[in-house]
């Protein structure tokens, strides 16, 4: 049994927005989780008719990861809040072959390359019985609440 709480507790995602079931490891530079590719599951609602995970999902599975890995050390420092970071994008994110199969267990690995205040950087993997599936550096960004309430204002008059 994991003494890490569920993904939700360290993200500010709700169902069905929330793609990762179980956090099996945080450490200081790394985050592993995991989710299985079935129509009982959380990802159930973004499958193909095949039962298979489109491609482009990977990189969501790996900013929450991210999001896991900040949030477990926000609570780690006493900050209780639970913040939103926004992914400036991915550099060299491939995905072997464009969809992640139905019924695999999918670990996704994060691992911090870099980090300041507001900017940080991760190499990813998703694999599934050791084979990576697939892979990429996610860039993140950690707006101040200022920003973000300017950028939600914003985005409510338009």
């Amino acid at each position: 049994m994991s003494h890490y709480f569920s993904p939700g507790a360290y993200l500010p995602h709700d169902a069905p927005m929330l793609l990762l079931e179980t956090v099996l490891s945080v450490t200081e530079e790394q985050a592993v989780c995991q989710v299985v590719v079935n129509r009982r599951g959380v990802l159930a609602p973004f499958l193909d008719a095949n039962g298979n995970l489109p491609g482009w999902y990977a990189m969501e599975l790996m900013a929450q990861t991210v999001g896991v890995w900040s949030g477990w050390h926000r609570q780690q420092r006493g900050e209780a809040q639970i913040s939103l970071g926004m992914v400036l994008g991915a550099r060299e994110l491939k995905c072997a072959n464009g969809e992640l199969a139905a019924e695999s267990q999918l670990d996704i690995t994060v691992t911090l390359l870099m980090q300041d205040e507001r900017f940080g950087s991760f190499e990813c993997a998703i694999t599934a019985g050791g084979e990576t599936l697939a892979s990429g550096r996610v860039n993140t960004f950690q707006p101040s609440q200022e920003e973000l309430t300017t950028l939600f204002q914003q985005g409510a008059s338009s």
